[in-house]
């Protein structure tokens, strides 16, 4: 009888010790409070890790529990573009991170990505926000492949960190430049045969073909009535955006090109956000601001301004000591970087084809596109998907249809097969989850619940389409 108690007694001591040590792993980068952030129940992580101990190169990561019941939820990673911008600052506190900085505070983020999902922001490739090489040698040329082993090392030592995680079901998501982080990782992650459960990749507006997505950007601008049909033809017929982009590049624009690209400046004007051609642009300064804000009787539902703010905030040093950053080889934390020289020939390396590649291998995918912006326009992008839908032979399996947040529109869908399916969010911009929020989660929720995007809206009596479009 006490030979079994002792037993019982030493397993679960050893159960107890080996929780302990799971815990010690990463105690150290948890986050006891942010300065001026509100009181939370999750908890919250941040720090450094090593990927080269020899070049002594770290990456550097935030990462959110979900709100309720993280040990039940998915683990995403989040990977912003550029290439070269901050996840943590472009992802997590202008996006959908649980706090958004406005003034010297930070404020809950009603809709933010952890209620669902624990989340994790990296900042990629070192030289990018808080992340460094010592060897500053290396920014000198970073290419995707390098991005894509370096997030994969990550990968591999945050599991250790957070062994936990490791068995849990797992998704990369990403926007714009994350159109080649995000499937090229994917792609690497099963080549590895690393043991991760990764279940799918979400990419919003994302860069998956040079000449297709740029040269949607023409047909955008004209549509909505920023640029006039003489210089429509002009961008269109006489030198087009992937030409532009391509000489710029290499640093030789021809006289043709330049006058194409100085008229649809021109007729633009500096005052629209290419980003999101609908919204309010950040005056460049606070007395401007002010005197706008002064003329507004309603506070603005979008802060135009947190990019400022977050870059405000992550300089504070109370800021970096709580997030356990530090700078290492520049003088303040920047939103993208200024000291990585990335091969922007690989901006032209097509990325479609690998999503078939995760599609073929049962990796679900999900490519979105906020309607309003004009960078890398739905247009090319639904083209694409549909081209590749076709390609792999798929049959639509969700007919092209609204989907609703609430009572409302809140985009269009259409799905092909079991694990390509394609989105718009209505109203949203480049960064959809900044400007459409609440239409962003329902989204992501979806997909990372494995669902249908809500396909009514809420009320007991459709209205007819038709009855409108014969009125007059």
């Amino acid at each position: 009888m006490i030979s079994h108690f002792r037993t019982d007694l030493g397993i679960i001591c050893a159960f107890i010790i080996c929780i302990s040590a799971v815990k010690s792993f990463h105690e150290s980068d948890k986050i006891a409070n942010l300065p001026g952030q509100p009181k939370v129940s999750f908890q919250q992580y941040a720090g450094f890790i090593t990927i080269d101990e020899k070049q002594d190169r770290a990456f550097f990561y935030y990462f959110v529990e979900a709100e309720t019941e993280p040990a039940s939820k998915p683990l995403v990673l989040w990977l912003n573009g550029g290439p070269g911008c901050s996840s943590v600052g472009a992802g997590a506190f202008c996006e959908h991170g649980p706090f958004k900085p406005s003034g010297n505070v930070l404020v809950k983020n009603d809709y933010s990505w952890n209620k669902g999902a624990n989340v994790l922001y990296l900042e990629s490739p070192a030289g990018v926000g808080f992340s460094y090489s010592s060897n500053k040698s290396f920014y000198e040329s970073v290419d995707d492949e390098m991005t894509a082993q370096d997030n994969l090392i990550f990968l591999e030592k945050w599991f250790d960190k957070f062994p936990e995680f490791k068995n849990r079901d797992f998704y990369i998501t990403g926007e714009s430049y994350g159109g080649h982080y995000v499937p090229q990782l994917a792609n690497l992650i099963l080549q590895s045969k690393a043991k991760f459960n990764l279940k799918g990749i979400a990419i919003g507006n994302p860069l998956l073909e040079f000449n297709t997505d740029f040269n949607s950007r023409a047909e955008f601008f004209w549509s909505h009535g920023l640029i006039s049909d003489a210089t429509y033809e002009q961008f269109t017929k006489v030198c087009n955006y992937s030409q532009i982009r391509r000489q710029l590049q290499n640093g030789n624009l021809t006289p043709v090109c330049s006058h194409v690209i100085n008229q649809v400046s021109a007729e633009l004007g500096k005052f629209v956000d290419t980003y999101d051609v609908t919204l309010d642009v950040c005056l460049s300064t606070a007395s401007m601001q002010s005197e706008v804000r002064n003329h507004l009787k309603d506070k603005p539902k979008i802060d135009v301004c947190v990019e400022d703010e977050t870059t405000m905030y992550l300089n504070r040093n109370e800021v970096q000591k709580a997030l356990h950053a530090r700078l290492v080889g520049v003088d303040q934390w920047t939103a993208c970087s200024e000291v990585l020289h990335y091969k922007m020939q690989d901006l032209e390396v097509p990325t479609i084809g690998i999503l078939g590649s995760l599609v073929k291998s049962g990796i679900r995918v999900l490519v979105y596109s906020g309607d309003q912006d004009s960078v890398l326009p739905l247009m090319g992008t639904r083209t694409l998907v549909n081209a590749l839908a076709k390609e792999l032979g798929l049959s639509t399996t969700v007919p092209y249809s609204p989907w609703y947040e609430g009572r409302q529109v809140a985009g269009w869908t259409q799905a092909y097969g079991y694990f390509l399916s394609f989105a718009t969010i209505r109203g949203a911009s480049h960064k959809a989850p900044h400007s459409q929020p609440e239409r962003s989660l329902v989204l992501f929720d979806s997909f990372v619940n494995g669902q249908r995007l809500p396909q009514v809206n809420g009320m007991t009596q459709e209205r007819n389409p038709l009855t409108r479009l014969t009125q007059t």
